[in-house]
């Protein structure tokens, strides 16, 4: 299956950091039965009393409503939702396009089920995140065979007396 990158908007609200802090704020979403994708909570950095919780989707009334309640507001970050099939190295390869672009990640938030991966990729801006699409989705593209590499006699007969100075055998 093909990888899709879609934008998404996190919504965000800093609690305590408290146990409980993380159920309290979903309390209200989960009431709404709102049907969340996504949810991090984390401690701020440098602050050990204080921790921030995102969520996403937040998408109509009731679960705007509910998430107002939960004390959650859309978050000005930019963030991407990535999703299709696992292959080693898939996470590089993102990792390399972005970079080599100059694009920087917030956060970058990744996991696979029976083959299939979710990422989370937060970016410094909205800006960032929609330059980032069509790099990932190329980045993610399965890699192309190499079609039929001709070799001559000549190429055989070098591997072949490189295998015989090395010691190593032909296997079949």
């Amino acid at each position: 299956m093909p990888v899709r990158v879609k934008p998404m908007t996190l919504w965000r609200v800093e609690v305590d950091n408290q146990p409980g802090a993380l159920a309290r704020a979903l309390e209200p979403l989960a009431t709404a039965r709102v049907n969340l994708q996504v949810v991090m909570g984390y401690r701020l950095p440098g602050d050990r009393t204080r921790a921030a919780i995102e969520v996403a989707p937040i998408s109509g009334a009731r679960a705007a409503a509910a998430a107002a309640a939960a004390g959650l507001q859309e978050a000005a970050i930019g963030a991407l939702r990535v999703d299709g099939d696992n292959r080693p190295g898939l996470g590089h390869a993102i990792a390399w396009a972005l970079g080599e672009a100059g694009i920087n990640a917030d956060f970058v938030l990744g996991q696979v089920i029976g083959g299939r991966h979710t990422t989370v990729i937060g970016f410094e801006s909205r800006e960032d995140a929609d330059r980032a699409i069509p790099l990932i989705t190329r980045a993610a593209a399965a890699p192309r065979r190499q079609r039929g590499t001709l070799k001559t006699a000549r190429t055989r007969g070098r591997h072949a007396a490189g295998r015989a100075r090395s010691g190593q055998r032909r296997r079949r």
